[in-house]
């Protein structure tokens, strides 16, 4: 019987063809410190063709002094692979707060030479953060659950207790049996605001326009807790459509932008901004399943108001982590939940200038969007 075999490329074009596949930036450096080899990541991430990187040294390329350019040097002098995490390499070619984990390594076939990779720890972050969010979001499932079981019916018969007590007691008590009720009454709205994440249902998803979304959120807020505030679009309108479910799209937004809005307060300046962006190479796994599924869409709200502080920003999707006076600290982590059951990340960024929440979804693979018609809208 005759076997067909595939065609083998030779061995330069298979090493290209899987450095090119990669998916972090790698480099080699010749003995004279040139960019002999970048892949296809290492072209977007220094913002130069590898023909351009091929022309100069490495310290062309990184600030003056840069810790890479020091391990390079460890890395011949030793002649063994080196790891170093979180190398700030920012520069106004790389970009503001570029921090990554770097790995050198010689190549023994051409002494002098070594191979750099380059992991953003943005991406890292972003991967950590959100199965962090993730775990939170299920530790309040299981509180959520014993809560409603536990105490709300004894919250009922304590509220109906009150509630005869009103008709028997003098009018001072009165006010007493009253208090009693509304206090009853605020635990119980706040026991069904935690039962939503013991909600372990299947989500309904279909294609959805996100701008569709967004002008819906932004009507709200503009009519409501938002007026008086700029609000500015920076919308990419070629983007396809997100592998959502809607309602839970316009119940993320709609915190997001409420907690925008009360970040800027009265400012007269204030400014809430919502974009739009592709933004590929990011797969990440799906809850539940052993897929794993691509991140291209980019939502982003942002707003220039006093910040995050930075003691919570590290747990601020956790629950009960709230800076208002008055708030459970429970919208966030809801957030984080309806993001991570969409097989999303959610990160959060903040400065004393201002707060900007991204968050990365699926898009929907089985046909490009067209038009403003949103399948499944309806339901």
């Amino acid at each position: 019987m005759n076997v067909t075999q595939a065609a083998v490329p030779p061995p330069a074009d298979a090493a290209q063809i899987v450095l090119n596949t990669i998916r972090h930036p790698v480099i080699m450096v010749s003995a004279e410190g040139f960019i002999t080899f970048a892949n296809a990541d290492a072209e977007d991430f220094f913002r130069a063709s590898a023909t351009m990187l091929g022309r100069y040294t490495l310290a062309k390329f990184v600030p003056f002094g840069s810790p890479l350019l020091t391990l390079v040097e460890q890395v011949r002098e030793r002649k063994a692979p080196v790891n170093e995490y979180r190398v700030d390499i920012s520069s106004p070619r790389l970009g503001i707060e570029k921090i990554v984990d770097i790995y050198v390594a010689p190549v023994p076939e051409l002494p002098g030479s070594v191979v750099v990779m380059f992991q953003e720890r943005s991406m890292a972050d972003k991967i950590d953060r959100q199965m962090t969010h993730r775990g939170a979001a299920r530790s309040v499932t299981g509180l959520a659950a014993m809560l409603a079981h536990e105490i709300k019916n004894p919250l009922s018969g304590i509220r109906g207790a009150a509630q005869l007590l009103e008709t028997a007691v003098s009018d001072e008590d009165r006010a007493l049996t009253r208090l009693i009720t509304d206090e009853t009454d605020r635990i119980v709205s706040l026991v069904d605001r935690m039962e939503v994440f013991s909600d372990e249902r299947p989500i309904d998803r279909y294609p959805v326009n996100i701008h569709v979304v967004l002008d819906h959120v932004k009507a709200i807020a503009r009519n409501g807790f938002a007026k008086g505030i700029k609000i500015i679009e920076e919308y990419d309108p070629s983007l396809p459509a997100v592998y959502a479910n809607r309602d839970q799209l316009i119940q993320v937004f709609l915190n997001l932008v409420k907690n925008a809005a009360e970040a800027i307060g009265s400012d007269p300046q204030g400014e809430l901004t919502l974009s739009t962006a592709f933004r590929p190479g990011i797969r990440v796994s799906v809850p539940g399943t052993q897929d794993r599924v691509s991140l291209p869409l980019e939502f982003t709200v942002r707003d220039n108001g006093p910040g995050v502080p930075e003691d919570i920003l590290p747990i601020l999707f956790d629950p009960f982590i709230t800076t208002k006076p008055n708030g459970s600290g429970l919208g966030l982590a809801l957030v984080a939940k309806i993001v991570g059951e969409h097989g999303g990340v959610i990160e959060c960024d903040s400065t004393p200038r201002g707060t900007s929440f991204r968050i990365l979804l699926p898009a929907w693979k089985e046909a490009p969007y067209a038009g403003d018609t949103e399948t499944g809208s309806g339901r």
